[in-house]
């Protein structure tokens, strides 16, 4: 059986899916098609599997490889030392648990040089075996023959045995699985305060885990995490354990079969090669699988956040003011007309100490009739809500235009400014503005993200944008691929408009990367808009592989064939056209005429290459070409009556607009410079499992506050009742 059949059956085994399936998936990944790709367009192949599924199983098949290459490695390494035999070769050919591999491997492991090794060196391997037999009545007189050279007398070389016997148990599978059953069965992580830091400021954030335990299959990740980090920082020690006699007696019973002196000798040698070595391994492995298990928890909670902040919903292209609001360094304003381009920024000062208020109300009304400003974007930092109210009070004192008609009002959103000031300084915004300053950069990045935040948020770092839980404690290049996959999926989603679309957006675009990306900037700067499709050829590099990937994700608004601006790929092109031409109409007319759609039979169209899912797609894509896939935008306000945390009381009810979603709950801001906890347990009326399964990113909800710690300055909320 070759490796990719072995590969498909181990995986559709692991994810429960079709082996045919999965063969099929993997054949399409070997060929250079990308997830997006292969299921939006290649449905017929995989059979019909989602995503989500191509995702899971291009990761499994990645540490599959992964576990194939170190498979190779040792036995390279066995076969030059001489040791491998055909029985040896078949047990690591027919593993593919990485742990089980580890096992067989470890007693050929190149090592430091150990307790054992040197006894080994002195000659004392025979005596070690020979009371592992047992059957010696008096131990110290075998003993007597190996007192030579380095060995002083009989209690060195039985003590040497003894520490060949405890290696020998440390690597024996059948002893690791042993104690790696105790730890599973009852091993419990243990968390104490380190007694010098214990009065520390710093520590008292890890106060509820100065004197902590619990069962460590119980401990949930946010928990783990929270204690490693405090184990990092040096304030708590950890660890985990299971109950030692127990296990210690397991082990005795695998190797000790003599009540006399050898038995002692042994049951000597056991008990330290669970309490020197196996435990301390096996504690190892279990700290190191929780954390994975933890990591894994928390990337899936910063994907799924970052998922939904990017397909927040947009304006769309409006001309837009935004806001970064401040109090000594004044308010910073931009105007962009609609196609997000900075036409006008200056600074006005409506706040203490400056207190400029009747000049600021001036300008700004200059400015919205001016550059009729159709939305206004506020970030949401410091003086956010004071700036609100500033910019409510300017437009309803507005002068009649010079028609005598009052003037439109714009719309208010208050915009999340998380990341806005790593965008400001960065080589992209520099790019993008050369001759302004940070302050500049912010204030434009704030009013893009309300016109578009998937388009502007693909410029930050996404572990910059604030919606991830102990994302800088996670494995970094598991995080790291996982949100970038995540970008990935939200823009072939939602598609991109090629004529517009930046080089960072582009790059996460199906079949392109950064080299592509701005080889299509660049060929668009020097050709003017792209008019179809079919043009993206002529970009230097574009290949037909790289075309075929990225074509249909790739919008061009305004082309003369319709299809260039929808999801319809162009290997299908032809399937439309004769749909439009049996029906004796033209594409156009078939996209606008329901009843011309309704009369098709997609039966008619299936072929080798194209079966009904991919015409049930195309079908529900000329019902709304190029439609976009996010919600629609709505205005939010918070409550006049609370500004600061002074002004919260049990009881009260608020609206809050949900900031970061946890394990263990939503945060939510209610306008008063420090958000709110929703404990899981405060979602809903029914038992919450999943805090993504009641809320979302940035979701209008009513919220009652329960508790408030001012002290602390913490806010415990409910959503009980309320949604």
């Amino acid at each position: 059986m070759t490796s990719d059949n072995i590969f498909a059956q181990l995986i559709a085994r692991q994810l429960q899916i079709g082996e045919p399936q999965v063969a099929a998936t993997l054949q399409l990944i070997d060929e250079g098609c990308t997830i997006p790709f292969i299921a939006r367009y290649r449905k017929e192949r995989t059979g019909q599997l989602d995503e989500v599924q191509v995702s899971a199983i291009s990761q499994h098949y990645a540490r599959l490889q992964e576990l194939s290459r170190r498979k190779d490695t040792i036995v390279g390494t066995i076969e030059a030392q001489g040791k491998l035999t055909d029985e040896l070769r078949q047990r690591i050919a027919d593993s593919w648990n990485a742990t089980e591999l580890e096992d067989i491997y470890l007693p050929y492991k190149p090592r430091r040089r150990t307790r054992a090794q040197v006894a080994r060196e002195h000659g004392l391997e025979p005596l070690a075996t020979l009371l592992l037999l047992q059957r010696e009545a008096q131990p110290e007189r075998a003993a007597l023959p190996f007192v030579v050279g380095d060995v002083a007398d009989v209690e060195a070389a039985l003590r040497g045995a003894q520490d060949i016997i405890a290696e020998t148990v440390s690597e024996d599978e059948r002893s690791r699985q042993t104690v790696r059953a105790a730890f599973r069965r009852d091993a419990v992580i243990t968390s104490h305060v380190v007694k010098a830091k214990a009065d520390t400021d710093e520590a008292q954030k890890y106060s509820d885990y100065f004197d902590w335990q619990e069962p460590l299959r119980r401990c949930s990740g946010n928990r783990l995490l929270a204690m490693r980090r405090g184990e990092a920082e040096g304030v708590l020690r950890i660890s985990i354990s299971p109950d030692d006699d127990p296990a210690i007696e397991r082990l005795h019973r695998q190797w000790v079969r003599s009540t006399g002196a050898c038995g002692r000798l042994v049951a000597e040698a056991v008990t330290d090669a669970y309490k020197r070595l196996l435990k301390p391994a096996i504690e190892t492995e279990f700290a190191a699988a929780s954390k994975q298990r933890a990591d894994e928890e928390a990337i899936a909670i910063f994907a799924e956040n970052l998922r939904q902040l990017l397909l927040a919903a947009p304006l769309g292209q409006k001309r837009v003011m935004g806001i970064d609001p401040g109090f000594r360094t004044g308010c910073k304003v931009v105007c962009l007309d609609a196609q997000g381009q900075l036409v006008h920024h200056e600074a006005i000062f409506p706040h203490p100490p400056v207190n400029r208020l009747m000049q600021a109300t001036l300008h700004l009304q200059q400015m919205v009739d001016r550059y009729r400003i159709q939305a206004i974007a506020i970030g949401n930092g410091t003086a956010s809500r004071e700036t609100r109210t500033f910019v409510e009070d300017a437009l309803k004192t507005m002068p009649d235009t010079e028609t005598g008609e009052r003037p439109e009002r714009p719309a208010l959103f208050v915009v999340s400014e998380d990341g806005a000031s790593i965008y400001s300084a960065s080589k992209v915004a520099r790019d993008e503005f050369p001759d302004e300053d940070v302050t500049v950069r912010g204030a434009v990045s704030i009013a893009r993200r309300l016109m578009d935040p998937l388009a502007e948020l693909v410029k930050i770092d996404p572990k910059s944008i604030g919606v991830g839980q102990y994302q800088h404690d996670v494995d970094q290049a598991a995080l790291k691929q996982s949100l970038d996959m995540t970008v990935e999926s939200c823009v072939n989603m939602v598609g991109v408009n090629v004529n517009t679309a930046s080089p960072h957006l582009l790059q996460y675009v199906s079949g392109l990367g950064p080299s592509l990306a701005h080889n299509i900037v660049d060929y668009r700067s020097e050709h003017g808009p792209f008019q179809s499709r079919a043009q993206l050829k002529k970009v230097p590099r574009l290949g037909p592989a790289a075309f075929q990937q990225c074509a249909g994700f790739l919008r061009i608004p305004g082309a003369k064939n319709p299809l260039d601006n929808s999801a319809v790929h162009p290997e299908s092109y032809a399937v439309v056209e004769q749909m439009a031409k049996d029906q004796g109409c033209t594409v156009d007319e078939l996209i606008a005429r329901r009843d011309k759609r309704q009369a098709v039979s997609l039966q008619r169209y299936v072929s080798d290459s194209v079966g009904i899912p991919t015409l049930t797609d195309i079908m529900k894509e000329l019902e709304k070409p190029g439609r976009d896939p996010r919600q629609q935008i709505e205005e939010f306000r918070f409550d006049d009556r609370v500004k600061d945390i002074a002004d919260l009381e049990p009881g009260m009810e608020l609206p809050g607009i949900v900031t970061n979603i946890t394990a263990f709950g939503a945060f939510v801001d209610i306008g008063v410079h420090q958000d709110g906890l929703v404990h899981i347990s405060q979602l809903a009326d029914r038992y919450v499992k999943n805090p993504a399964d009641v809320v979302r990113l940035h979701q209008h909800v009513r919220v009652r506050v329960v508790e408030v710690d001012q002290r602390r300055r913490r806010i415990a909320l409910s959503m009980k009742g309320l949604n």
